[in-house]
């Protein structure tokens, strides 16, 4: 099996044991509504993995794999506050590399810091997401992470729902992204499990392509 193949499996994979386990939803029918505003036909809280051991070790074991192939100079791992810490916690101890994690807002109190850990200036840094939508708190981080003089190298997380508008946020901070699963991946596997119609696909589809003027079937 090439790179290639297998990478392609392990993000059906993922999408699978995440569709089964309910921590992402599919209701095109009834779609949920997002603090942005916009409407979505999906719910995704990757948290509810870490519940349940064998696909937690094995979403750690991907993102490992993943850092290990794309960051080979990797020296910290950095996550994202919330969701993004313990992911990253697990992967910097597979790796046995330091972790540090990058709060949305300094905290107020104390040393009202931004970013807990120890990341000297220099540090090469990749950060750890659960979920990236449009990108704009994972970019904010990184965007923290340099500005404290880290080289942030790039970042790995469990999902993307593929926005273009993510990928041009990305490419304008030129910063990689690397993701287990995705989108598409997802639709896909979600349809042979039974759990939307080839009515439905449609929907999907377009909401990915235009999720802020989306309104539903």
């Amino acid at each position: 099996m090439s790179i290639a193949d297998n990478t392609t499996q392990i993000a059906r994979d993922i999408a699978t044991k995440l569709l089964e386990i309910g921590a992402i939803k599919l209701s095109p029918e009834q779609p949920f509504q997002w603090s942005s505003g916009w409407h979505s036909p999906i719910y995704c809280d990757n948290r509810l993995a870490l519940s349940y051991p064998d696909i937690r070790n094995f979403i750690k074991r991907g993102l490992s794999s993943l850092i290990s192939q794309h960051f080979p100079a990797a020296e910290s791992i950095a996550g994202v506050a919330t969701a993004g810490i313990p992911q990253g916690a697990l992967v910097a101890d597979a790796l046995q590399l330091p972790f540090a994690y990058v709060r949305s807002k300094p905290k107020g109190h104390g040393m009202e810091n931004l970013i807990e850990g120890h990341l000297p200036a220099g540090r090469k840094v990749v950060v750890v997401e659960d979920l990236v939508s449009t990108g704009g708190s994972s970019l904010k981080a990184a965007e923290a992470l340099r500005s404290a003089g880290c080289e942030v190298l790039g970042m790995a997380s469990i999902f993307t729902y593929g926005f273009e508008l993510a990928k041009e946020n990305f490419a304008a901070a030129q910063l990689p992204l690397y993701s287990l699963s995705n989108y598409n991946i997802l639709i896909e596997e979600a349809e042979k499990l039974g759990l939307v119609t080839a009515g439905e696909i449609g929907s999907l589809e377009a909401w990915r392509k235009a999720p802020e003027s989306w309104k539903g079937r």
